[in-house]
């Protein structure tokens, strides 16, 4: 079981981020300001920090530094900020992944896996491994994927990308959640990459099933799967 520490000052905040953790099997452990971040960091194996900026007394960028000091465990930075010049400092010193207050839980869910899954923190059974989604099969811990029995070879992007709308199928993620997530760095409001990536994605699943529609765009928002014909 992934071990994650959350560092957020809000009591009723860290609770309840607590419980949506743990009830999708992570093992928890709060933490109230930054130093009690790093005690528990000196004493404690964890698989991922949610590390919220605004904390009495050592601020998050001072705690984001002092661990990157010692270790390379994933963090992913919480913070009522969302401009640009925020994101891409706290990416330079060396936060994995950025997420804005007040935050959609099923996005915060999907950052969490994915940023676990680059790092090779995420810990399954074979069989919770396997993300299903009509007859496409993905496999996290062997990175492949299976429509209809047969084998299709994608890139990273591409996978990480099939993977994070199968995650939440019934989800429309914009194009600005793929970038972020999938890409690792802020989104500049160039778009093409992510229509490339789904386009040959498409093409890609219809060499094992030229019949089924899978990948559905919803005009002027994002992605989702295509849940419904």
């Amino acid at each position: 079981m992934s071990k994650i520490l959350i560092v957020e000052d809000d009591s009723d905040i860290g609770g309840m981020v607590r419980e949506l953790l743990t009830r999708h099997q992570y093992e928890v452990d709060n933490a109230y300001s930054g130093t009690e971040a790093l005690f528990w960091l000196e004493k404690e194996r964890y698989d991922l920090v949610l590390l919220d900026l605004m904390l009495p007394g050592m601020s998050g960028e001072e705690v984001l530094q002092a661990i990157r000091g010692k270790s390379d465990i994933p963090i992913i930075a919480v913070s009522a900020k969302d401009d640009k010049s925020t994101r891409l400092s706290l990416l330079k010193d060396g936060a994995d992944d950025y997420i804005t207050k007040p935050y959609d839980t099923d996005e915060l869910l999907v950052r969490i896996e994915v940023v676990m899954r680059r790092k090779g923190n995420i810990t399954r059974t074979s069989e919770d491994s396997v993300l299903r989604f009509k007859d496409i099969e993905l496999n996290d811990t062997e990175l492949t994927c299976t429509v209809s029995k047969n084998l299709i070879v994608l890139t990273k992007f591409e996978f990480n990308l099939l993977h994070l709308l199968m995650s939440n199928p019934k989800k429309v993620f914009t194009k600005n959640n793929i970038y972020e997530s999938v890409w690792e760095e802020d989104f500049l409001g160039e778009d093409n990459a992510v229509n490339v990536h789904i386009c040959n994605i498409r093409s890609k699943l219809a060499k094992g099933n030229s019949i089924e529609k899978y990948i559905q765009t919803v005009w002027g928002i994002g992605f989702k799967m295509q849940t419904e014909e």
